[in-house]
């Protein structure tokens, strides 16, 4: 039997960060009613995995079990071909614990030029997970490549778009316009999974 969300359904979003979930709540149309994790207050699982969505999985499947409802939770980061995949799993974590993207794109450059490498191909991933409490789950990921882009350009988005530039485009995810990035972007990609899937 396939797993179908009913319209009006009360989801939990596996986040503790209230502009995520009101971003993944205009994503879904505004056919649920959404609660975060924050709001409930549940823990935040350490991300334990070695997969986008493994971490997504886990998080989705923590705050179903501990909260009885239906959660989502998302992974998501930039992967560069010349470091090989990295920081990839870890990109939050090279923004350290100040969340200092500023900090994490200079590592990126920085250990590009120690590589020597001069492929700048990169890509973003996002992984979605859709779980049910003590019961089943749906993983989706999607994907955008691109390429970095030294200096960074741009102020909107949010953590490393300021360098990235996906394919067949001039302005960077820093450049964009939310509407724009966010209809090509990997979490976009993800979504559309999802919705395929569940809606």
């Amino acid at each position: 039997m396939a797993l179908k969300l009913e319209p009006g359904a009360r989801l939990v979003v596996a986040t503790h960060n209230p502009g995520k979930a009101r971003e993944l709540a205009a994503i879904l149309d505004g056919r649920f009613t959404i609660v975060t994790a924050g709001d409930l207050g549940l823990g935040e699982p350490e991300e334990t995995e070695a997969t986008f969505s493994g971490n997504a999985l886990l998080k989705a499947r923590a705050a179903a079990d501990a909260s009885g409802l239906i959660a989502l939770a998302d992974d998501s980061g930039l992967s560069v071909a010349a470091l090989d995949g990295a920081p990839g799993v870890y990109s939050a974590r090279w923004a350290g614990p100040d969340k200092d993207f500023a900090l994490a794109m200079r590592k990126v450059e920085e250990r590009l030029d120690a590589s020597g490498s001069e492929d700048l191909s990169a890509w973003f991933t996002c992984a979605l997970a859709l779980a049910w409490p003590r019961g089943p789950a749906v993983v989706v990921e999607g994907r955008v490549d691109g390429a970095l882009t030294f200096p960074g350009r741009g102020d909107k988005g949010f953590g490393y778009d300021p360098i990235f530039t996906p394919e067949g485009e001039r302005l960077t995810f820093g450049e964009m316009d939310p509407a724009a990035k966010d209809a090509m972007s990997h979490r976009a990609r993800a979504f559309a999974k999802l919705k395929a899937a569940v809606l």
